[in-house]
Order: structure tokens, then sequence, then C-alpha cells
């Protein structure tokens, strides 16, 4: 059993790292907060086999708080690896502001320096990053982070200040800062210079206000953004956290006639878009052609008969299935095609379009089949 010790548990990074190394059965962890007695380090320092150093002060009444609460802690803790007889591995988290020669940034230098005197030393490996913003779910807002502030006025109709929309910021996501340090932890690599966590996103104030408010306004306009790779998914990901439960649902448009209902889920700018529509026993829908656009259709409850009609030679084909054997049916450009439901019971079906439907330029041409 691996005992790790982590400093300023309850922070924002601290929380997220948590979260991860309780997932790991074999990881005893040891946490040392912001009112927890300096002996308490000395004692948890002496059991542990890694350290997360994450303690600090960024926003504190007095300047002094800084050396308080990033350099002398930071020595304490390195006299208490001294005293523990053993070589214990270090990661700190420090800030780019250490380049910069303020209050914060002198503070977070002179931690530095101190764990870089502890490898030179004892031999103690001392991992030392000095990261850029941190964004991602359980950041504070209206406390250091813009992306923080930003995600919670927006996700709450709240307004937000802007002072140079085309000042660029550089970010990195919480979920990528903890995957290096949980591999720093697992390989113990060489511990010479910075660490670096990849990758490095960086956007404009106005671009990162304005890719949240896109965020947003899909719930009205159900048009979703690339959210699955990169800045975008990380962006997404991290405003939503920022919605209160009453947030987690939001509706949709039912549009209802004799036949069923038909009901648009999610659209999206270049991959189509998904609904729903219902049947009830006997009712034929479709009854048209496409010249481009194509359908993907699952029948989800009851039974279906798919006809199609090829628009020039007129060869016809049928398909039936049903919601005991889940399969695809798809429309195929030039073939007109309807949907009976021939069961029972109402019938359901999941379709995806491969576009938004475009009332101005329908590509749905009425076509018996």
């Amino acid at each position: 059993m691996m005992k790790v010790l982590v400093t300023g548990a309850n922070g924002f990074i601290g929380k997220n790292l948590l979260s991860h190394l309780r997932e790991r059965t074999e990881i005893e962890i040891f946490t040392f907060l912001k009112h927890d007695p300096l002996s308490a380090l000395t004692e948890k320092v002496a059991a542990a086999d890694f350290i997360f150093h994450l303690a600090g002060v960024n926003r504190p009444q007095t300047e002094t708080e800084f050396t308080e609460g990033n350099t002398d802690l930071t020595r304490v803790l390195c006299d208490a690896v001294r005293s523990s007889g053993r070589s214990v591995p270090l990661v700190y988290t420090s800030s780019i502001q250490a380049e910069r020669g303020n209050a914060y940034g002198t503070s977070k230098l002179l931690a530095e320096n101190a764990l870089r005197a502890l490898t030179v030393e004892i031999g103690a490996p001392t991992y030392l990053y000095r990261l850029p913003n941190v964004f991602g779910k359980w950041c504070r807002p209206n406390y250091n982070s813009a992306v923080a502030t930003f995600c919670h006025n927006i996700a709450h109709d709240l307004p937000i200040q802007i002072n140079d929309p085309a000042a660029e910021i550089q970010l990195v996501y919480v979920d990528d800062v903890v995957t290096d340090f949980l591999r720093i932890m697992d390989q113990r690599p060489p511990s010479e210079g910075y660490q670096q966590v990849r990758p490095v996103y960086s956007i404009s104030v106005g671009d990162l206000a304005q890719r949240l408010r896109t965020f947003k306004d899909s719930r009205k306009s159900l048009v979703t953004e690339s959210v699955g790779v990169g800045l975008t998914r990380a962006l997404y990901s991290t405003f939503i956290t920022y919605f209160t439960p009453e947030q987690f649902s939001y509706p949709l448009t039912k549009h209802e006639d004799p036949r069923g209902v038909f009901v648009e889920m999610l659209k999206t700018h270049d991959s189509g878009q998904f609904s729903y529509f219902t049947a009830h026993p006997g009712i034929t829908r479709g009854g048209h052609y496409h010249h481009t656009k194509t359908e993907k259709f699952l029948v989800i409850k009851g039974e279906a008969r798919f006809c199609f009609r090829h628009i020039d030679t007129g060869e016809t084909h049928e398909h039936c299935t049903s919601a005991s054997s889940p399969e695809v049916v798809e429309t195929i450009p030039g073939w007109s095609h309807d949907i009976t439901n021939i069961g029972d019971e109402e019938m359901i079906v999941m379709l995806w379009a491969n576009e938004i439907f475009d009332r101005q330029h329908p590509d749905t041409i009425t076509y018996k089949v």
C-alpha cells in the first residue's frame, strides 16, 4: 500500500486529484489542510511515500500571507522530509507568476528554491510545475479564475466584465494536470527542470466568453459545438458543472398531429441532427425522397415496415424491423421511402439526418412509394 500525502487537499486542484487517487485501491491517502497544526504535517510526511504539495495562498488579506502560506510552509515541509530520513518524492504546484517579481510570484520562487535545495541535500526528487491558469470542475468563481467566473455568471444569466477582449490567456485543463501528476507518481522520471502539462490552450478573453455563451444558447437552438475534442470539450465539460441541479434538464418542443409526435433533440454544425418520432398503429409516415440528404432510422419500440421505390427505375423494396431486434435502416438518395407501424402499440423511432433541416432548402420531395 503506497501512502500519499496531499497538502491543500480541499482546494480546486486538490479535490480533483483526490477524486482520482480514491479510485486506486493500492493507495492510502493522507491530507494536510489549511487549519491543521504543523505538527500534523511532520507526522504525515514521516509516513508518506509520495507528496503532492498543492497548499498555497494566492488571495491573501496582507502580502505577508504570501510568505507564510507559500514560502514558509514549503520550508517546514522540506524540514519534515529531512527529519523523516527518507528521500520522499514531491510534486509542487508553483505558478508562472514566479517569473514576474510580484509578491505572490516571489513567494512561489522562494518555495521552489527551498525544494531544489532539498533535492541537492538529500536527493529527494522534486517535480516543479509552473502552472498557467488551470480550469475545470469545482474551480471557485469570482476568486482568481476568469474561466470559473465566466462559466458561473453565464450559466446563471449574470453579467461578466471584460476589460480587453483581445487579451490572450493560457489555460490548462485540470484533468490534464492530474493525469500528469499521476504519471510522475507512477513513473518517477528524472526531476530536472520544470514539468510541463500538455496541452496548453491559448484563447482571447472575448473568444472565451463567446464560446461559453454559445454553450448556454445551445439549449434553445439545439445546435451543439464540437464538444468531443480539445479546448471546446474541456470548456463545455467545465461550463455545465456550474449549473444547479434544477438546471440539469431543459425542455424540447413537441410537434404533434394525428399521426403521432416529432421531437428534435440535438443539432450539429457539420454532422446533422438527432430526433425521434412516434406513430400510432397502422399509421404511415414519410412518402418522399431526397436528392442528397441521408437518414438513419432505429425502431426502439414497436414494429415497422419500411417501403422504398426508386424514383427513376420504379424498383421497389420492403423491409420489416422491430425493437426486439435493433437494426438501423438507411434512406438512400433517389429512393422514395415511408415507414408504417405494423404493430399493435405505439411505435417510437430514433432518427439521425446528416444535415440540419433547412426550411428554405428542405431537399424533401413528396413522392408516393
